[in-house]
């Protein structure tokens, strides 16, 4: 399967249902009364974080997730149904941003941790919401909150205890296969690995550990020269790192600076972490040698294991000391600065906007001018009178005077259509 660890998704939480307007017809009750349902909400949109996911391949195939709306308000105060809420599974490790404002809104570490990343319309409220004792009959009801439609960023940075480094073809897959049940492709030419292989290795004690084998890295990875740059990211989150040193190279030691330094380049953060040095391939060399690297990475690093992972020699060793690293050393704690997610709850849609389509007709636009029109009908007066009320309070009116509406031109909102009378024409 390919490996993908970033891609774009669109989410929309489900529209709240509309109010009803409706009216109680008992024969012992005298004079009725309002009996209009609610309509009931939509569907909010929630991200979930699952450890038995390692890619975001899936949203390859389907990158636009809708939730469902609210059903409308019915008769004899029935409310409608409340719609289910829609969950996305992603792996665990993804960092999730909006695409419009650029803010990261969740960095999703644990199984199962969720984030609420759009909040689906409250339902409208029916007319018997608003009957009181000055007002028995309302013959208006609310239209449901509309949905909050948003296009999200995710990026994948692997969740992985220990990570695996060195330059290509150093006998990073190898290792892995030999301590953990991961079959990562081996072959004896540069850049085998193109993506990374997790692999979960097991202590005496039962537990275990995550070891990711990164892609190889070489001069300028961090500038993007060849594969490992798009992966060191995953790195990053990493109790400590071993690096795989080829003893055969040419000059093992100025692969291994090489390294070092393209890690300091990508961060300061990645330059700090804790190094096992793996001298890897020393069935292919003498004892000389052996001695002589040994004595060179003394000097560079505490810990230096001589190895084979073709053989299998001191790979044990290093295994185990691996195990006692990853009990001693804290995870480091996450450096994504997550902000209060506003975009997830602000379904506010009162923005409109007016053209003057002839000498006389104005047409206005709008969420929220629209919802309220398509719940308003024209041959009620009150609910033509609430809904130019509701329009008042929202500058229409002002708007619509100052790009030059005289009395008698045509406003349209829907399928409304209404002529203009300032107060003055009436006095």
């Amino acid at each position: 399967m390919k490996f993908m660890d970033k891609t774009k998704i669109r989410i929309i939480s489900g529209r709240g249902g509309n109010g009803m307007v409706a009216w109680r017809r008992e024969k012992y009750v005298d004079k009725g009364g309002p009996a209009g349902g609610d309509g009931g909400k939509g569907g909010d949109v929630y991200l979930v974080a699952d450890e038995n996911m390692s890619t975001l391949m899936d949203f390859k195939y389907k990158s636009v997730f809708k939730a469902e709306s609210g059903e409308n308000g019915g008769i004899k105060n029935c409310h409608g149904h409340w719609a289910k809420d829609l969950y996305i599974k992603v792996p665990v490790g993804t960092v999730v941003k909006d695409v419009k404002t650029g803010n990261i809104i969740a960095d999703l570490t644990e199984n199962e941790q969720k984030v609420l990343v759009a909040k689906g319309g409250r339902g409208g409220r029916g007319n018997a919401r608003f009957a009181t004792a000055q007002k028995r009959a309302p013959q208006f009801c609310e239209p449901g909150e509309p949905p909050i439609e948003r296009e999200l960023f995710l990026e994948l940075k692997l969740i992985a205890d220990v990570g695996l480094l060195g330059m290509p073809n150093a006998g990073k897959s190898t290792f892995i296969s030999r301590i953990s049940s991961a079959k990562p492709k081996i072959a004896d030419y540069p850049f085998t690995t193109i993506v990374p292989n997790l692999g979960v290795v097991h202590k005496p004690d039962g537990d275990g550990f995550v070891v990711a084998d990164i892609p190889g890295l070489i001069e300028g990875a961090s500038e993007g020269v060849g594969l490992g740059h798009e992966f060191l990211r995953h790195v990053e989150r990493c109790r400590f790192l071993v690096h795989i040193v080829d003893a055969t190279a040419d000059n093992p030691i100025e692969n291994y600076e090489k390294i070092n330094i393209e890690l300091a380049k990508h961060s300061e953060k990645l330059s700090k972490l804790y190094q096992i040095i793996a001298v890897n391939k020393i069935d292919a060399i003498d004892e000389e040698r052996k001695t002589e690297l040994m004595d060179i990475f003394k000097k560079k690093a505490s810990d230096v294991f001589m190895i084979s992972a073709v053989t299998g020699e001191n790979v044990n060793e290093l295994k185990y000391f691996m195990g006692q690293k990853v009990s001693e050393i804290e995870k480091p704690v996450s450096d994504v600065v997550v902000v209060e997610d506003f975009g997830a709850t602000d379904n506010d849609d009162s923005e409109f906007e007016i053209t003057k389509a002839a000498k006389d007709t104005f047409i206005i636009v709008g969420g929220k001018v629209s919802r309220l029109a398509g719940v308003t009908d024209e041959r009620n007066p009150e609910q033509v009178i609430r809904f130019q009320n509701i329009l008042t309070g929202m500058g229409v009116f002002d708007r619509l005077k100052s790009m030059g509406i005289k009395d008698g031109d045509t406003v349209i909102v829907g399928h409304l259509e209404f002529a203009y009378y300032s107060d003055e024409f009436f006095g």
